[in-house]
């Protein structure tokens, strides 16, 4: 059967877009290199059609499919498992941008479009595309709505799921549904939209989508201050919404430990207020301006009055320029690199309400420090839409393998216990893939676990598309 189907899928989209042989790992391995899967083959379809036509091959022969993007995600959603009778489907050749609607304010781009092409090709037409996140340079559009991507400009723009107006998707039959219309109303019955986005490829194949646009900003400013504690960092953000509004577009926390880490690993950077004892915590935050940059700098050079006069900020640097602005989001974006460099380390995407978080992270940090001796907490994220990465680095003399090894479980569990008590998610912006199944089935209630599996069984009755993620098969 498997030989039949090869043939079947070399066919549709030509012998050299059909993988088996050779080095697969690009592929077959997740980004952070957690598991590594064997493909019976890597398909690589160049349109919808030939999407369609795959999908039909294979549930045909009653063969699992693995949607695949970029291959950047963090929860191991989008590799194969280790039988060898999973077909993956590579969308990287779905890359066109097929229309930008100046009027509408909006792009139609396929899935295999890369997050920073779309990016460029936006501000070449003089408009903002925002969102944004590390991986931009490799992870895709399609991937981006599968798992509802967040990134820095959340607390403006809102998740992946908010700046979709419309998809394209491939159906577990191999049917099309063409819903790129634009409209930003159309209550025709379900949002079919929204309920693909976000399910990380279990329910259907995105092949294209619009997405809304923006205008450029006339001005963009950035600044780094330095917070005495996480309760003035929350304080600050309150403040920033008052005197910036809808200008407010990033606000990044990040704590002393964590840029410790850039600053060890990557001296080259220059990190504001390393090491000062009097700032634990150090804050990111944008400011975009319809106006004009003197407007701009006014409006911010007065919020950071008011911080200093209200004793939530104790020192701050705005960048003169682009250049220095870029310098500080590199220093923000390089602190996973950073983690990487010290080691192996325990990784958490949660989500909590803003107001909550100091009281989380006061609590959580004293029970993992009380639970293991030496731990190191590597605390940074979205402050401004209450997403943390809370991640937990071994002790400085510890073997990282043997401690993630030994204590993942334990920690996870002790997190997501308290993600839970302080009425938060433990998966925020990465998705739940193979890697949080368990967890799920724990953290979320009967009654909406229901009602997802039986959305699942309607939509995939075979449990074909991505099966294991999300859902256990």
């Amino acid at each position: 059967m498997s030989t039949s189907l090869i043939d079947d899928l070399r066919a549709i989209v030509g012998a050299t877009h059909v993988l088996t042989d050779g080095d697969l790992s690009a592929w077959e391995q997740d980004w952070r290199k957690r598991a590594r899967g064997k493909a019976l083959a890597v398909v690589r379809p160049g349109s919808t059609d030939e999407v369609a036509r795959i999908i039909k091959a294979c549930a045909a022969a009653g063969t699992a499919i693995v949607p695949q993007g970029g291959n950047t995600g963090l929860a191991v959603g989008s590799v194969p498992d280790g039988s060898g009778t999973q077909v993956v489907l590579s969308l990287t050749r779905l890359n066109a941008i097929r229309e930008i609607d100046a009027a509408n304010l909006t792009v139609t781009v396929e899935a295999g479009c890369v997050l920073q092409v779309l990016q460029e090709a936006a501000e070449k037409a003089g408009f903002l595309f925002p969102l944004s996140l590390a991986a931009e340079g490799s992870c895709t559009i399609g991937g981006n709505l599968a798992t509802n991507a967040g990134g820095t400009q959340v607390v403006r723009y809102g998740n992946a799921r908010e700046l979709c107006l419309g998809l394209e998707v491939v159906t577990a039959q191999g049917e099309v549904w063409h819903g790129t219309s634009g409209l930003r109303k159309d209550n025709t019955g379900y949002d079919l939209r929204d309920l693909l986005v976000g399910s990380e490829g279990t329910l259907g194949i995105i092949t294209a989508a619009t997405m809304k646009l923006y205008p450029l900003p006339a001005a963009q400013l950035t600044a780094w201050a330095a917070v005495p504690s996480l309760d003035h960092a929350v304080r600050l953000l309150g403040l920033a919404h008052q005197k910036l509004g809808a200008g407010l577009t990033g606000f990044e926390v990040m704590g002393q430990f964590a840029l410790s880490l850039v600053g060890k690993h990557m001296p080259q950077l220059r990190v504001p207020f390393l090491g000062e004892e009097a700032t634990p915590y150090c804050v990111l935050l944008e400011n975009s301006d319809s106006e004009s940059e003197d407007h701009a700098r006014a409006r911010f050079e007065a919020l950071l009055e008011s911080a200093f006069e209200d004793g939530c900020v104790t020192d701050a640097v705005i960048a003169e320029n682009l250049t220095q602005a870029h310098q500080l989001w590199h220093i923000r974006e390089s602190i996973p690199l950073a983690q990487a460099e010290e080691g192996l380390n325990i990784k958490h995407d949660i989500s909590i309400g803003v107001s909550r978080i100091p009281a989380f992270v006061a609590e959580t940090d004293a029970l993992l420090q009380k639970e293991i001796a030496g731990v190191r907490l590597v605390n940074f994220g979205h402050l401004g839409d209450g997403n943390l990465h809370y991640n937990v680095q071994a002790p400085v003399d510890g073997d990282a393998k043997v401690f993630l090894r030994e204590q993942e479980e334990r920690v996870n569990t002790l997190v997501y216990d308290q993600v839970e008590k302080f009425g938060g998610s433990f998966s925020a912006e990465h998705g739940i893939g193979e890697l949080k199944v368990h967890k799920l089935e724990k953290h979320k209630s009967p009654v909406a676990m229901g009602m997802m599996r039986a959305i699942k069984g309607a939509l995939d009755p075979h449990n074909l598309l991505n099966p294991g993620r999300v859902l256990r098969a």
